[in-house]
């Protein structure tokens, strides 16, 4: 039998995704790059905010190690950082949550 051990590394780094899973748009953009690379114009289109609220979630997404910038002459379309990023995410959209409407709304959870 092989014991899994959760390093510092890893904490840190499941902590980010968690982080970065936390806003709705960070999560639009994880999830729209799970098909390839796209424009930070591109994805403000489709998830129906401002360039510079993308602007700040790319930044944001790219300071926590989840994407990658990939230079394209005078623009730069964003990528997952890690291949291994997609089937993670495609594995957490199979996850079923009961959730508990008393504590936790579209807004979040209120439990203490």
């Amino acid at each position: 039998m092989t014991t899994l051990t959760a390093t510092l590394s890893h904490t840190a780094a499941l902590s980010r995704l968690g982080y970065a899973l936390s806003d709705a748009t960070r999560t639009g953009v994880l999830l729209a790059l799970r098909s390839g690379p796209a424009y930070p114009s591109d994805l403000a289109d489709a998830l129906g905010v401002s360039r510079q609220v993308m602007s700040n979630q790319l930044a944001c997404l790219r300071g926590c190690g989840l994407v990658q910038a990939v230079p394209d002459g005078r623009r730069s379309s964003y990528r997952l950082a890690d291949p291994h990023l997609a089937p993670a995410l495609d594995e957490l959209l199979q996850v079923v949550l009961t959730v508990d409407p008393e504590c936790c709304t579209g807004d979040g959870c209120t439990c203490s």
